[in-house]
């Protein structure tokens, strides 16, 4: 057993740990609660028990039977006050922020096999480490920790089938308060623009903050959405939202075949090339803990097609008269090219095949990430060279970027690394927020200061959806960052795929 606790600096949030370990989450209302409940082991009876025991002396005595200890309802989980509260209990200050007032929230999980016939404390103590292990040795003798209905001690060993139960004040992150824009909307389908810095769904440190929960406190409580896709919290977009299984199922085919084509829409880093550029690179995942992959010839097929819409210069940059570059510099750019990037581009994305983070991953290959990309565009990551044609791992080994991202603090990483469930307990570790140094009233839990803009946004944008057989399309207006800077012209709107399909059908075939 550790001997110390780590310093919850180092910690993540429990709420995020607990969505991840805990497959058997409810959320319901805490009225049925047993505020007292009897204890199952090892706590002595109550003094009322006792006095009722003296008072009835006359009992019949048996030999082999004992009376049963008074307890609660075994196996049932605990229940939380908020319930399914309506409205939902949003409130905004003026700033652009969604926020959710603080609740408590109760997480529910069945023993797993590595947990069994080990104390209840030192499984908090050595996987749930967010918090210091006083803090849940108080909460099992408190009486927030408790295992089937029943409150327990610290030294409770965990059996097969125990449902355990830890009830919590929950703080949510706030997000923007864009609203989620409606596309199209028919009696089967909506088409909603999803703004970033929103998850789709609740995970993790987010509830009530998710666009389905923001959908049902616009609609109503009956609402039962059915997710056809799905983007990451930070990416915003194209989303398809069914009313019903059927239509959510029909769709879902669709894109398992490939018979959907997507555009996406980026800012990257420096002046990208003109015309259509290709890319297909294999894409090999280095880190399944982290959720970090890269280009590298032994990994799984991929394809993109890139189209630069744009490029802006750096403030001032067109107006500089530079002066020759020796040769020991142009020999530089020629081997760094990033060291002499400046401005931006935005640039149209086609992903032919759906490999997780191909667009960053292929952007950063071709020596152009997206430009607040807070993984791929990381010198302390990759080095100079961002990774730039590095497909066989001689700058930089899988070991070394694997090791710095490792070791980056949190208000570096943001909260980009993970783009699936799977991965939120590293995606909330490395989260980008900081501690205020202020405590909550009601739990003492550590506060954190508000997301700043580049936690809410990766400048990646799911722009358009449509049919390959053209029965349907369709396109969402152009983010903020994408539309030209003030005092440049540039394009406010992106035209139709046909001609871009057109350019590339004989290279890339498969795009038909």
């Amino acid at each position: 057993m550790v001997s110390s606790s780590p310093r919850p600096e180092d910690l993540p949030s429990d709420e995020h740990i607990f969505a991840n370990a805990f497959q058997d989450l409810d959320f319901q209302s805490e009225k049925g609660v047993t505020s007292n409940p009897a204890p199952s082991q090892p706590i002595p009876d109550s003094p009322q028990i006792a006095t009722d025991k003296q008072q009835n002396p006359r009992r019949p005595k048996q030999k082999k039977k004992q009376d049963p200890p008074p307890v609660s309802e075994p196996d049932e989980p605990l229940i939380t006050p908020v319930g399914d509260p309506w409205p939902r209990p949003y409130h905004f200050e003026g700033d652009g922020l969604r926020r959710v007032a603080p609740y408590h929230f109760t997480y529910n999980t069945h023993c797993k096999e590595r947990w069994r016939n080990r104390p209840l404390l030192e499984i908090y103590e050595s996987e749930f480490r967010d918090r210091p292990v006083e803090y849940y040795r108080q909460s099992m003798l408190r009486g927030t920790i408790f295992v089937n209905g029943r409150r327990v001690g610290p030294d409770y060993v965990l059996r097969n089938g125990d449902l355990i139960s830890h009830t919590l004040h929950r703080h949510e992150p706030p997000v923007t308060e864009d609203p989620v824009q409606i596309i199209h909307e028919d009696e089967d389908m909506i088409v909603i623009n999803k703004p970033a810095g929103v998850p789709v769904h609740p995970a993790g440190r987010y509830n009530f903050n998710s666009v389905v929960e923001i959908m049902k406190s616009d609609r109503g409580p009956a609402f039962l959405p059915y997710l056809c896709n799905r983007l990451d919290r930070l990416t915003s977009g194209i989303m398809f939202i069914a009313k019903n299984p059927v239509a959510a199922e029909a769709l879902g085919v669709k894109i398992k075949d490939r018979t959907v084509r997507k555009e996406y829409i980026a800012r990257v880093m420096g002046e990208f090339p003109e015309g259509e550029v290709v890319c297909d690179q294999p894409i090999l995942q280095i880190s399944p803990k982290l959720g970090l992959n890269r280009v590298r010839a032994n990994g799984k097929t991929a394809r993109t097609v890139f189209k630069r819409l744009a490029y802006y210069p750096a403030e001032g940059e067109h107006d500089i008269d530079e002066r020759p570059k020796t040769p020991e510099q142009m020999q530089e750019e020629k081997h760094r090219p990033w060291v002499n990037k400046k401005g931006y581009s935005i640039v149209r994305c086609l992903p032919v095949t759906g490999r997780t983070h191909q667009l960053r991953v292929h952007l950063q290959h071709l020596g152009h990430p997206i430009q607040n990309d807070p993984i791929y565009a990381n010198r302390r990551v990759w080095g100079m060279d961002l990774g730039q044609n590095d497909a066989d791992a001689t700058q930089n080994t899988d070991e070394d970027i694997v090791s710095r991202l490792s070791r980056m603090g949190k208000d570096e990483v943001a909260e980009a690394v993970a783009y699936y469930d799977a991965m939120v307990n590293k995606y909330e570790e490395k989260r980008a927020e900081k501690l205020t140094g202020d405590l909550c009233d009601v739990c003492a839990t550590p506060l954190y200061s508000d997301p700043g803009s580049h936690e809410l946004s990766l400048w990646l944008h799911s722009l358009r959806y449509e049919d390959a057989g053209g029965s349907w399309s369709y396109v969402s207006p152009l983010p903020r960052w994408a539309l030209p800077p003030k005092g440049m012209s540039g394009p406010t709107s992106v035209g139709g795929l046909e001609e871009l399909v057109e350019a590339v059908k004989d290279e890339v075939p498969e795009i038909l």
